[in-house]
């Protein structure tokens, strides 16, 4: 992995969309640009979040429109819930959904996923939601994937003792891809299917938007979880 992500700094757009804006503008308390995120390493419970060492802090990689996301701060008041999107639609409407919702756990900032060593210190975060990642489908596109082995060296670095990573896809191709590299990895898979919906995991699962309209295609759900001992 560079250092460095390649995208484009917020501050330099030319033409900044409505969401951009929100982003620098009114949704600012909550949300943080690129250049702002890097600066919270290693403190989000303490200068973001206002919270103890101890108190868990979860990440949701991808938050799309947001409807998982603001299931998380909701269901789980006790956590800070903090996600992370590149696209500026999708993470304007994930925050505004969540503290539309009534939480007041929830921040969202827009980086690359692929460089997360820029935004958190060694062990400073807890569990992991990573679901329908873009599935990259030709394979001169796989190095593009977000599951390769250094992500997940990287991410079991920066997450806590005892912490989870839930993985949900809608493409087989992609899952095998995964979970070839999942049990390679320094993470212990306790969970691992390939119809969600026909497992034994079915009711704790929250069925995200797209979710239902991978279902509604007939289209079967893959699964797996991963745990630092």
């Amino acid at each position: 992995m560079s250092k460095l992500p390649r995208m484009a700094l917020t501050r330099t757009l030319k033409v900044p969309t409505e969401y951009a804006t929100a982003l620098n503008g009114e949704w600012s308390r909550w949300a943080f640009n690129e250049e702002r995120a890097v600066e919270f390493k290693g403190k989000w419970r303490s200068e973001v979040f206002g919270v103890a060492d101890d108190h868990p802090l979860d990440l949701e990689i991808g938050t799309g429109n947001g409807y998982h996301f603001a299931h998380l701060a909701k269901s789980l008041p006790g956590h800070s819930i903090l996600g992370i999107e590149l696209k500026f639609k999708p993470l304007i409407q994930s925050i505004r959904r969540a503290c539309r919702g009534g939480a007041e756990n929830a921040r969202i900032v827009r980086y690359d996923a692929g460089h997360l060593q820029n935004l958190f210190a060694e062990k400073e975060i807890n569990d992991v939601y990573i679901h329908f990642p873009d599935p990259w489908g030709k394979k001169r596109h796989w190095k593009h994937r977000l599951i390769q082995t250094e992500f997940l060296d990287l991410l079991h670095h920066l997450m806590r003792k005892n912490s989870v990573v839930d993985f949900k896809t809608d493409s087989a191709d992609y899952f095998a891809w995964a979970t070839e590299r999942f049990h390679a990895s320094q993470f212990e898979v306790t969970r691992e299917t390939r119809d969600l919906h026909g497992s034994a995991w079915k009711d704790q699962n929250f069925v995200t938007h797209f979710e239902q309209i991978f279902l509604s295609q007939g289209l079967p759900i893959h699964y797996a979880r991963l745990e630092k001992r």
